[in-house]
């Protein structure tokens, strides 16, 4: 008998498409992957004024959408905060098989939460969002995945991470050298020099509690967070005010703004998450071996 599990996954960006990137190869769903990917690319650069589309967004979303197929995704329409609040098309569900195991991945726009609320059994959201919502402020500083069940208090949510997919990008500590300047003669920012640093330091509002969750509450005394506002790259701001942190990849633009790329602080990686209670079926726990993986260096022991 064919089991179906739903699982949360976000409607659109980074952590969807690892999602799907990990099930292309392990469910024979390699096209219908890239299609979504495809499509939600294209949406995104429509809603950012990159490609211009001939038809209107609601003849796109019926082109995109066959409900009369369960193995075609499907899509819905949301406001975008952009300017002028435009429509944007994002991914809403999908069907997928496996001898006798069936995935449901459905859209949410916030899939930690749902998780919270026991809607789900499994589902995925960045690493980021279980920092801002549950993870406990401590003294010492959180710097892997693989600490974050430790830091989360089981009164407060039945929720675990179990594994990240890999997609990872760095929440970086970013300074001009004239601050972070040492008798080292090529000062980098780095934890050691926050440790006795009292300032300003830049970082995204969205972040706060994340970053003093990394830094540690000892760290983090004496620092004064300042928010961008300027409207410009946010390497910019943390350039005018001299130290800050921020998600970098290449760090070719904090350069550019004059800044040393310095300590990665905390990776920023798509996780796979359980609803313990929920989640103590065998239909589940195949549903998650096929994310789960120990050459993955973020996995972690499943915890039930």
């Amino acid at each position: 008998m064919t089991a179906t599990i739903p699982v949360a996954v976000p409607r659109k960006g980074r952590p969807l498409e690892a999602v799907l990137d990990r099930l292309a190869a392990r469910m024979d769903a390699t096209a219908v992957a890239d299609e979504i990917c495809s499509t939600l690319r294209y949406e995104k650069a429509i809603t950012k004024g990159r490609k211009t589309a001939e038809k209107n967004v609601y003849d796109r979303l019926a082109e995109y959408s066959d409900l009369s197929d369960p193995a075609r995704p499907e899509f819905t329409l949301l406001r975008d905060d952009r300017d002028g609040k435009p429509r944007r098309v994002v991914f809403d569900s999908l069907t997928l098989e496996r001898d006798d195991l069936c995935l449901q991945l459905i859209g949410r726009e916030e899939p930690f939460r749902a998780l919270r609320t026991h809607e789900f059994a499994l589902g995925f959201d960045s690493a980021d969002l279980v920092l801002e919502e549950v993870v406990s402020l401590e003294p010492e500083p959180l710097s892997t995945i693989a600490d974050i069940n430790e830091r989360i208090d089981p009164r407060d949510t039945d929720v675990r991470v179990v594994t990240g997919l890999g997609d990872t990008v760095y929440h970086t500590l970013l300074g001009r050298s004239d601050v972070i300047a040492a008798d080292d003669a090529e000062p980098t920012p780095s934890r050691e020099f926050l440790t006795d640093y009292e300032g300003p330091v830049c970082i995204s509002p969205r972040y706060e509690r994340l970053v003093r969750a990394v830094l540690g509450t000892d760290t983090t005394d004496g620092i004064d967070f300042r928010y961008p506002g300027s409207g410009r790259e946010e390497e910019a701001d943390i350039a005018d005010t001299g130290l800050g942190v921020y998600l970098t990849v290449t760090g070719s633009t904090a350069r550019e703004h004059g800044l040393e790329v310095g300590e990665r602080l905390f990776p920023s990686e798509t996780v796979l998450m359980e609803n313990i209670p929920e989640a103590g079926t065998d239909a589940v726990g195949r549903a998650k071996s096929l994310f789960t993986d120990s050459n993955i260096e973020t996995a972690l022991a499943v915890q039930n």
